[in-house]
């Protein structure tokens, strides 16, 4: 396919859904639209990691992925129901991560658009705004507490589970079980066809590519173990963790291994909690002299990490080198002609140089600025409970979830799959630090003083504050 069809969102010219995904769509949208607020997550989840890929319906020329459709009805959900609370219809109210989110969605297709100025470009960005702009929103109204933290979370689980089984079955069979209701990949072979690579079956379960199942499994494991904590889900929690791993090694890809082995890498910090910052700047300074010492510039190493001996390390590496030689090509509004930079360079298999290509740079500041203020909400929060494992722990959590994001990037381009579980964590992140429950506890100035202390949701036991009088207050 041409590089200007795949930019445009170029392929069938005519619908094709599955009875079966009709179905799911009719159920998914229905359930929607009249279920209550906190009971909305189970319908669009599902719809939108376990339908049958490749399905779309083409009016007027405009194409509608049923994901977009599930998208839309969200959309009217939101303009329809109630307000959650008094302080609105988002967990914290309008707060800065969501500022950056709406810069990214918005100086992203207004870039592409201005740069390619024509009609199939305008389309292309309104139909991306409302898969983006429209999953994230609805997902900030729908997760408003920890109830809702914890629904995410199992949801995840089942839908890893069911992932996890189909995946195992390529291994054996070489037949994606989720291709089988007439999907069709964008190269226009058909979905139920295992990709294979170097003789290496690279699993795909319900979702657009391999990378896509491996990132997401690997990028789950952080939510598993925070739910551990939960005795009465614990079932769940260990079901999703090995699914976690399971879908992250069927995959055969050195991107959700990186995301893996990042998360538990993050995870493994955890004893060092209280002394990140020199940890960081240790990191720091190493990347710098090894950018100094190296024959070749730091990115070069990315080229040289192949976990499964049939990677494209080599690629991603070309990317970003190319993308920094060509920096006054595509700084303002990204670039067109990228596709001729290299070797395989039209394929953005890397979420940063994505952005900066397609969207310049104030595109690619967006997306890092989501993720320092995603860091920075987490850090602020992780002070005020610090002293409590249980809290504290949580939050770390969602910062290694954060982290494996990061390194994931360095290997994949998200698309409407992705950014939900992509804007899951932020809604997650938003209703744990702004969400916050007023608690009690002794002042630390004398011993019969009080002060109220934001502490953020996700706590799994019943806090209480004693003081030397033996007087109780209770959240």
């Amino acid at each position: 396919m041409e590089p200007d069809a795949l930019r445009f969102g170029g392929g069938l010219g005519s619908s094709l859904i599955h009875p079966v995904a009709a179905l799911m769509l009719i159920f998914a949208v229905a359930f929607m639209l009249f279920l209550p607020r906190n009971r909305v997550l189970v319908p669009f989840l599902l719809m939108v990691f376990l339908q049958p890929l490749g399905q779309v319906i083409v009016a007027g020329g405009i194409h509608f992925p049923l994901s977009r459709i599930v998208f839309l009805a969200g959309l009217l959900k939101l303009a329809i129901a109630k307000a959650p609370s008094k302080k609105g219809r988002l967990a914290g109210g309008f707060n800065p991560l969501d500022k950056a989110c709406i810069g990214c969605a918005l100086s992203y297709a207004a870039a592409f658009v201005l740069l390619y100025g024509n009609s199939a470009a305008l389309i292309n960005r309104l139909g991306y705004l409302v898969d983006s702009l429209g999953a994230y929103f609805l997902l900030r109204f729908l997760v408003q507490d920890e109830a809702d933290v914890r629904r995410v979370i199992k949801l995840f689980a089942l839908i890893a589970v069911v992932a996890a089984a189909g995946m195992l079955n390529e291994q054996r069979s070489g037949q994606d079980v989720f291709g089988m209701f007439g999907g069709h990949r964008s190269d226009g072979l058909s979905l139920s066809v295992s990709a294979v690579r170097d003789g290496k079956i690279r699993s795909q379960g319900p979702f657009r590519i391999y990378l896509d199942a491996g990132v997401f499994g690997a990028t789950l494991l952080p939510f598993f173990l925070w739910l551990w904590q939960d005795r009465r889900s614990r079932t769940v929690a260990a079901m999703g963790i090995i699914a976690s791993a399971v879908m992250a090694w069927t995959s055969s890809s050195s991107t959700p291994l990186m995301a893996y082995a990042g998360t538990v890498g993050a995870l493994a910090l955890w004893r060092f909690r209280n002394q990140m910052r020199p940890i960081r700047w240790a990191l720091v300074l190493t990347l710098v002299t090894l950018h100094l010492v190296m024959k070749a510039p730091v990115w070069a190493l990315i080229g040289r990490v192949d976990l499964t001996g049939s990677s494209s390390g080599y690629q991603r590496f070309q990317l970003i080198d190319q993308a920094i030689r060509h920096f006054g090509d595509w700084w303002l509004l990204g670039a067109k002609d990228y596709d001729k930079w290299g070797w395989d360079s039209w394929d953005l298999t890397d979420e940063y140089v994505l952005c900066a290509l397609q969207g310049g740079l104030a595109t690619l500041a967006f997306l890092i600025a989501m993720i320092t203020q995603g860091f920075g909400k987490i850090g602020r929060a992780r002070k005020l409970v610090s002293g409590d494992r249980g809290q504290e722990w949580g939050l770390w959590c969602l910062g290694a979830a954060l982290f494996a994001y990061v390194m994931a990037f360095f290997g994949i381009g998200m698309n409407s799959q992705m950014q939900v579980e992509w804007f899951a964590l932020f809604a997650i992140i938003s209703a744990s630090t702004f969400n916050a429950k007023q608690v009690v506890r002794p002042s630390a100035t004398t011993s019969n003083d009080w002060e109220l202390v934001a502490m953020p949701i996700g706590d799994s036991h019943f806090y209480q504050s004693e003081v030397s009088t033996g007087g109780t207050f209770r959240s």
